[in-house]
């Protein structure tokens, strides 16, 4: 049990820097991989924080609150719409891993029933540089399909050059 004490002042003093206080307690396999997607987020919420300063973005974004409290799946890309970023939990929504996925256009979650009038819509609203909302039906890794809320935009610059593209998601009914 001695080597457990290094352990619970390691986790109580990153739980206490946090603004949730929940723990699970019914065992430690269970602990062990809620603290494993908790370590999972605050790395995607310092991975975006990253890329925002390199980019010099404008317009800072509350990563914290998008993936911790409202569990959105973050999806950034490039001007030519290559995924350069996908939060690890995007996994749990469609079975891509974010390295899987990266370098590749979103249009790679569309298939056959996927909406053309929304796709155009979105596709639209990016070329125009327009913020979007939409559901849209995608598609996972394994071929099943999906309601996906997103909500995304371009990103600008602090000189006004868009230099990203940002979504959130979620799988909605």
């Amino acid at each position: 049990m001695k080597e457990l004490q290094h352990y619970d002042k390691a986790a109580y003093n990153f739980y206490a820097k946090q603004r949730f206080k929940d723990l699970p307690i019914l065992g430690w396999d269970i602990f062990s991989r809620y603290f494993q997607k908790i370590c999972g987020d605050f790395n995607d919420v310092t991975t975006l924080q990253q890329i925002s300063k390199q980019q010099s973005w404008e317009k800072s974004f509350s990563f914290n609150e998008e993936i911790l409290q409202k569990e959105h799946i973050i999806v950034v890309t490039d001007t030519n719409l290559r995924i350069v970023h996908a939060t690890k939990n995007i996994y749990d929504m469609n079975g891509y891993r974010p390295e899987e996925i990266k370098g590749l256009q979103p249009k790679i979650f569309q298939g056959p029933k996927t909406c053309a009038e929304t796709a155009s819509k979105i596709a639209i609203a990016v070329q125009n540089h327009q913020p979007f909302e939409a559901v849209i039906l995608n598609y996972r890794k394994d071929g099943s399909h999906y309601n996906c809320w997103i909500k995304g935009g371009p990103v600008r610059n602090t000189t006004g050059e868009v230099v990203n593209f940002i979504a959130f998601e979620r799988e909605v009914a």
